[in-house]
């Protein structure tokens, strides 16, 4: 087992993770039924993302944070549904990768997590 080095290792975490968030029974379902994601366009785009943010190459160009407000308003999301999806992200990156990318990737994870959960869950009770 050896840390992230390339993008087709950010594949193989992304894919990993997003297999066991679809079937997963508390937030699965905002990807299968609130969100009907696209697979097909979306797996690129998480692609850039994490390779942008692990080894600065500026692919990622968008705004997670509007997409993840908009669809908090039809299913509201609750720190659980963050928690949940942090702890899937870091066992998933533990169980395939050691090292100081991947200690990396669950440290910007909980960044980003904390962030998300704070603009959508404080944004539905100001």
């Amino acid at each position: 087992m050896g840390d992230i080095e390339n993008r087709k290792d950010i594949e193989d975490l992304v894919n990993e993770f997003y297999a066991k968030v679809l079937k997963d029974d508390k937030i699965g379902y905002f990807f299968n039924e609130i969100a009907h994601i696209n697979w097909k366009k979306h797996f690129p785009i998480m692609y850039d993302f994490w390779e942008t943010i692990l080894f600065d190459t500026m692919k990622y160009k968008g705004n997670p944070m509007t997409k993840h407000i908009v669809l908090s308003k039809k299913e509201p999301m609750t720190s659980e549904h963050f928690e949940r999806w942090l702890f899937l992200w870091n066992q998933t990156v533990n169980q395939h990768f050691t090292g100081d990318r991947a200690t990396e990737a669950i440290k910007r994870a909980k960044m980003i997590a904390d962030l998300m959960k704070y603009k959508t869950v404080n944004s539905e009770n100001p």
